[in-house]
């Protein structure tokens, strides 16, 4: 029986806690094997050959091959895990964060210079401030 989670109300948030730790377990193994260098080559010249190797669900495949990082969370991706793919693809972590968020790099790069988001419509729903 799962544990109860009051933070399942967050709003925006996926949580990585062990449930979601075992559905994303092949996707973020997946996601390691990019650190190796013939690896990357193999999913960059047939990424659909090489994502069947893993026991991957299809959405999660699909996911990858989409690039849609918020799905990949979703599915049991870990954002850690997830930078694997986006590093392969010569990308940064403002380049991805700036895509989940549906902002452009630049306005995605001045917000957090400025200090990130701000809390409000940030906390749980639970909570007021």
């Amino acid at each position: 029986m799962a544990l109860e989670k009051p933070y399942l109300d967050i709003p925006g948030t996926t949580v990585f806690d062990a449930d979601m730790s075992r559905q994303g377990y092949s996707l973020n193994q997946f996601c390691m094997s990019l650190m190796q260098a013939e690896n990357r080559k193999r999913f960059h010249t047939d990424e659909g050959k090489y994502l069947d190797e893993w026991q991957m669900s299809d959405a999660q495949k699909q996911a990858v091959m989409d690039r849609d990082y918020n799905r990949m969370i979703e599915l049991g991706g870990n954002i850690y895990f997830l930078a694997k793919i986006f590093s392969a693809d010569g990308k940064s972590f403002v380049h991805a964060a700036a895509k989940m968020t549906g902002m452009t790099e630049d306005n995605y790069q001045a917000m957090m210079n400025a200090g990130g988001r701000p809390p409000k419509g940030n906390r749980y729903i639970g909570r007021s401030d």
